[in-house]
C-alpha cells in the first residue's frame, strides 16, 4: 500500500505541473500511477491539502501574488530558495509557506522584504519552486 503522504505529494505535483479540471481526471492519474483511491477519498485529499478549483482547474488555495504585490524567487546553493517580495511584506508571506505543511520545506526565515527557504535535499528544490508558483501564483523566477 503506497502511503498517504506519497499521495498527496503525488496530487501536489500533479496540479502543479499541469491543469486537471475534474477529479476524475485525478482519480485516472493517480490509478495510473498505482494508487488505490476513490473519487470520495481523493475529494478529501484535496480538501486536506487545500487545493480548490480555479478557472476550471485545481490550484492549492491560499494568496496569490496580487495579494502581496511582485514576488520574485532565486536559487542559492543545493537547498535554498530566496523570495523578495515588498518590503513589510515577507512575514506574512511565511506564514502562508508554513500553513502550506510542505515536508520537502525544513524551515523558513523572513526577514522585511526577504525569506529563505531552506529545503531537505537539493531535489526538493524544484518541486518546492513549483509549489510556490502555485500557491502564490504569477511569482517570477529569477
Amino acid at each position: 500500500m503506497i502511503s498517504k503522504e506519497a499521495r498527496h505529494n503525488f496530487i501536489l505535483d500533479t496540479i502543479t505541473e499541469r491543469p486537471i479540471a475534474n477529479q476524475a481526471e485525478l482519480v485516472a492519474d493517480l490509478t495510473s500511477a498505482g494508487f488505490s483511491v476513490t473519487q470520495a477519498s481523493v475529494s478529501r485529499d484535496l480538501h486536506e491539502l487545500g487545493i480548490a478549483k480555479r478557472e476550471g482547474r485545481y490550484t492549492i488555495a491560499g494568496k496569490t501574488a496580487q495579494n502581496f504585490g511582485p514576488i520574485t524567487l532565486l536559487t542559492s546553493g543545493d537547498s535554498l530558495l530566496i523570495l523578495r517580495c515588498l518590503p513589510g511584506i515577507a512575514s506574512a508571506i511565511a506564514v502562508e509557506i508554513d500553513k502550506a505543511n510542505l515536508v520537502e520545506i525544513a524551515g523558513t526565515l523572513a526577514g522585511d522584504d526577504t525569506i529563505f527557504i531552506a529545503v531537505r535535499t537539493t531535489a526538493d528544490r524544484s518541486r518546492i519552486a513549483k509549489r510556490l508558483k502555485s500557491l502564490f501564483g504569477g511569482i517570477e523566477e529569477q
